[in-house]
């Protein structure tokens, strides 16, 4: 592995010199997510790319310790079968997309991009669970950050700034995770209740000691799913009650959840609609769209199917105290991520430019800069 990452110095030295943009990119599968890449450099267009696959295996795994660290290029089917066998997970669920997603996407590409599944507002982010990086800037300079264990940052934590960033800042190279055992037991209830009763639900019981890790509401059916010890999970369904689900049945939901696969975004990819991702505080009142809708993570995320005018969206969002991503589909013109604020814009220029200063990484993935 040591010739590859040579190998990418020297490119990424010459891609600097030449201020020729370089697309990053693993299996591929979250392509349709974030700014379209953008090549141009100097009026001519260049379709180099840097596929890293090659660079991939599991270079430690601490079982005892839940410490996994990987290369970025390793998939998610060759992490979670070594996971499976020490009955261990990465807690933030990751998401993967299209065919056969699960043997093409890689842990780079799920950090670059920063998605969690449905246990993301009980168990934590991806940014939460990663512990080091190691990284390559622009410059070609080989960089180290954190370390493979969990208390290991003093200062300003580089490893999470990568989380999310689209590769924009940094070709991510190893990854060092904290992992945590599978619960023993776990149960998904169904409930019947309208939008605004599911919120207070919602919230009712994240304020209670209830082993929850995941929920969904869609057309007035509330689904939820607790997880810990068995007598646990059971105390907790005899207290909110429900009608419980096949395990099966269970399992197959929460993956058409955590992928957007499910007959929400069935029905938004048949009709080529644009998907809209809004975060909002979980509290927050029915928001009156006009639009399909579906709600996870305790209200704190809704998803919204449908042609909508950009400002009149974010703005309607950003009275509520949240933010809006288009997240599939649409007009990628308007721009894909909600636009940041002017005190925080200057520092992500700046943070750009002492990572990528010819701006050659992943160009337009990150429409903020």
């Amino acid at each position: 592995m040591q010739a590859f990452i040579s190998d990418l110095s020297d490119r990424l030295k010459e891609h600097t010199a030449n201020r020729r943009p370089l697309v990053i990119h693993g299996g591929n599968t979250k392509a349709f997510y974030g700014g379209a890449a953008n090549n141009a450099s100097n009026g001519a267009t260049y379709s180099s790319s840097l596929d890293m696959r090659s660079y991939s295996g599991i270079i430690e795994y601490e079982a005892k310790e839940l410490v996994l660290t990987v290369r970025a290029g390793t998939t998610l089917a060759e992490i979670e079968a070594a996971m499976d066998a020490e009955n261990q997970m990465l807690p933030f669920e990751p998401p993967r997309y299209g065919e056969n997603a699960t043997s093409l996407a890689t842990i780079g590409g799920t950090v670059a991009a920063g998605l969690s599944g449905p246990r993301r507002a009980y168990a934590g982010s991806v940014r939460d669970f990663v512990l080091g990086t190691r990284i390559m800037n622009g410059k070609g300079e080989n960089l180290n950050f954190g370390g493979r264990v969990i208390k290991n940052v003093a200062g300003y934590d580089v490893s999470r700034l990568m989380t999310g960033a689209m590769g924009t800042l940094g070709v991510l190279l190893d990854l060092s995770f904290k992992v945590l055992p599978k619960p023993a037991a776990e149960i998904t209830l169904r409930f019947e209740m309208n939008e605004t009763i599911a919120i207070q639900r919602m919230n009712e019981w994240a304020g209670k000691p209830l082993p929850l890790s995941a929920t969904s509401w869609f057309e007035n059916c509330l689904m939820v799913r607790l997880s810990g010890a068995i007598a646990g999970v059971k105390a907790a369904q005899n207290k909110i009650g429900g009608e419980s689900l096949e395990n099966e049945a269970a399992r197959g939901f929460w993956a058409d959840c955590r992928d957007q696969s499910g007959v929400f975004f069935e029905n938004n990819l048949c009709a080529h609609e644009p998907l809209w991702r809004l975060s909002v505080p979980a509290t927050t009142p029915p928001l009156q769209l006009g639009l399909p809708q579906l709600m996870e993570w305790g209200g704190a995320l809704r998803w919204i199917s449908g042609a909508a005018d950009t400002t009149s969206l974010r703005a309607k969002v950003a009275a509520v105290g949240g933010h809006v991503t288009l997240f599939r589909g649409g007009d990628k013109s308007v721009g894909v991520f909600h636009p940041l604020q002017a005190t925080l814009l200057p520092i992500h220029r700046s943070l750009k430019a002492a990572f990528d200063p010819a701006d050659i990484l992943n160009r337009g993935r990150m429409d903020n800069f």
